[in-house]
C-alpha cells in the first residue's frame, strides 16, 4: 500500500511538473529578436528614429537591436549585414546605405526566409516586406504648397537638393506644387553630395551663385534642414530675409520657426518612423499581414505649433 502511495506521488508530481512546464511556455514566450541597422547615429535626425524604435521595443516586449556604422559608409553598413545574418534574427529592420551592394545582401535575408522591412529610405526590391517612411513627392508637395502660402505669383524660388533618389522625389513634388501656384522656379540643383553636412561650404557656394545670378529672388526650397540651416545662415549674414523650407524636423529648424526667423517649414516625423517599424516588426513575427509602404507622415510646423514640436524634441532625446 505504501509503495503504491509512493508511486502515485511520483506521477502526481510528473504531470504537476509537465503542466507548469506547459503553462510558463505559454505565458512566458521568448521575445521577438529584431535588429535595427541604421546608415548613420552621427546626426539628430537618426537619434530621433533611434528613440522611438527604442520607446517602441519597449512598449511591444521587443528583442531590439540599433546598429550603425562608425563612419556611415555603405562598405562599413555591409559588413554589419553580414555579421547579423550570422546571428538569424526573426526580422531585420534597415535603412540601406546608397550602394548597389546592398541589395544583393539583402537578399542573402530573404533566402534564409528573414523578413526585411526598409526604413526611411526606400528601395524598388520587390522582396521586402515593407517601407516605413515618408512619402517623399508627398513632402516636396507639401513644402511648395507652403512656399507658395508665402509668396506671390510670379516669385522666384530656388531649389537645392543632393545626389540621391529620396531628396529628387523631394524636389519633384515642390515644382509641382509651385508650378501650379504660379511660382517662377530661377535655380534648381541636385549636384551637392549626400555626404555634406549643415556646415559644408559647398552649400554655401551654390546659394550665393544663385543669389548673385538671381537677386530678386524671394524664397529657397531644400530636400533637408542639414541644407536649409546654412542656407538661413547666409541670408541673416547679408541682410536678406525670405522663407526657406528644410525637410526633416530637427531642432535647430524648428527653433528658428520658434523665433520668427522663419515663417514654417515642413518636417518627417522620424519618431514615428522608428516605433511604427517596431510594431510592423512584431506584427511579422505573429504571421500577420502588414501594408506595403506604412507611411509615417509630414508636419507643416509652424509659428503656432514649434513650441510643443521643440518640447516633443527634448523630451525624447533626453
Amino acid at each position: 500500500m505504501l509503495k503504491r502511495s509512493k508511486l502515485f506521488l511520483l506521477i502526481f508530481f510528473m504531470i504537476s511538473a509537465i503542466l507548469i512546464v506547459i503553462i510558463y511556455k505559454q505565458f512566458v514566450v521568448e521575445k521577438p529578436k529584431v535588429v535595427f541597422v541604421f546608415r548613420t547615429l552621427d546626426n539628430q535626425y537618426d537619434e530621433i528614429i533611434r528613440a522611438g524604435v527604442e520607446q517602441g521595443c519597449k512598449d511591444f516586449g521587443i528583442d531590439g537591436l540599433v546598429m550603425a556604422p562608425k563612419n556611415g559608409t555603405a562598405s562599413e553598413q555591409m559588413k554589419i549585414l553580414e555579421n547579423v545574418l550570422k546571428e538569424h534574427p526573426d526580422v531585420l529592420v534597415v535603412s540601406p546605405a546608397m550602394s548597389p551592394d546592398i541589395i544583393p545582401k539583402l537578399v542573402e535575408y530573404a533566402k534564409k526566409n528573414i523578413p526585411v522591412l526598409l526604413i526611411d529610405t526606400d528601395e524598388p526590391w520587390k522582396n521586402k516586406t515593407a517601407y516605413i517612411g515618408t512619402n517623399n513627392v508627398e513632402l516636396g508637395r507639401k513644402a511648395g504648397i507652403l512656399m507658395a502660402t508665402m509668396l506671390q505669383p510670379g516669385d522666384k524660388v530656388a531649389l537645392i537638393g543632393r545626389e540621391s533618389s529620396v531628396e529628387r522625389e523631394r524636389i519633384k513634388g515642390a515644382k509641382v506644387s509651385l508650378e501650379a501656384a504660379g511660382i517662377n522656379i530661377a535655380a534648381e540643383t541636385l549636384k551637392l553630395s549626400i555626404e555634406d553636412k549643415e556646415d559644408n561650404q559647398n552649400v554655401i557656394k551654390v546659394i550665393e551663385t544663385i543669389l548673385q545670378q538671381h537677386p530678386d529672388l524671394k524664397g529657397v526650397i531644400t530636400s533637408t534642414d542639414y541644407l536649409a540651416i546654412p542656407v538661413v545662415k547666409l541670408l541673416q549674414e547679408q541682410g536678406i530675409t525670405m522663407p526657406v523650407t528644410g525637410a526633416d524636423g530637427i531642432s535647430k529648424m524648428v527653433e528658428l520657426v520658434e523665433k520668427g526667423t522663419l515663417t514654417g517649414t515642413v518636417a518627417q516625423n522620424p519618431y514615428d518612423m522608428g516605433y511604427l517599424s517596431v510594431q510592423a516588426a512584431l506584427k511579422v513575427t505573429r504571421g500577420e499581414k502588414i501594408k506595403r509602404n506604412i507611411d509615417s507622415g509630414v508636419d507643416i510646423i509652424t509659428e503656432d505649433n514649434a513650441k510643443q514640436k521643440l518640447d516633443f524634441l527634448n523630451k525624447v532625446l533626453k
